[in-house]
């Protein structure tokens, strides 16, 4: 196990240009061939770094209205029920939860105005409501130097560049040091003998 390079981090951020770059554009980038660097990402997907490879649509080419940028002030204890109300409104664009109780998006208005976007939210959970119309919204994730946060399989400590890795029965596993990793090992050939 180790922690994310430079390589690692240059991958991710020209997939988060472009999820749809060949691996041999990519592999042009960082100087790797183009199965190391779909090796890279399949070890990427499987550490749960990359969860899946999205599709970034603009929707005012898809369809009209008034981009606006919605805080909810929801009253505490209510923010999942407030969430619940918007999640599945087609015209979200994006949603946060802030750790003061704000359910926040971006969103498009139809026709139907703020009222069709919050008709399936609760307003009595609502302290407050503040629509601002957006001049323009703009997407731009950056990959920082961090430290992969993945716990061990079978004690749950955090995995340092010292852990192991295995792939047990087709699944990869992590674990923080050898000891784990046998007595996962272990466990799993007595489980799979009493099948």
């Amino acid at each position: 196990m180790r922690d994310l390079d430079d390589i690692d981090r240059t991958i991710i951020q020209l997939l988060l240009e472009n999820a749809r770059r060949p691996y041999s554009d990519i592999a042009d980038h960082v100087d790797l061939s183009a199965p190391a660097v779909a090796d890279r990402i399949r070890r990427l997907e499987s550490l749960g770094v990359i969860n899946s490879f999205t599709l970034d649509l603009d929707s005012t080419a898809l369809r009209g209205g008034t981009e606006v940028l919605v805080d909810l002030a929801v009253h505490p204890g209510q923010t999942t029920e407030v969430v619940d109300g918007v999640a599945d409104r087609e015209r979200v664009e994006h949603r946060y939860v802030t750790a003061d109780a704000h359910v926040i998006i971006h969103a498009t208005l139809g026709a139907d105005g703020i009222d069709g976007l919050l008709a399936d939210v609760d307003t009595d959970a609502l302290r407050d409501i503040d629509v601002r119309l957006l001049s323009e919204a703009t997407w731009m994730p950056q990959v920082a130097e961090v430290t992969l946060a993945v716990d061990c399989d079978e004690c749950g400590n955090p995995v340092t560049s010292d852990g192991e890795t295995s792939v047990i029965d087709g699944t990869q596993y992590h674990f923080c040091c050898g000891s784990c990793l046998g007595n996962f090992e272990a466990r799993f050939d007595r489980l799979s003998e009493g099948v």
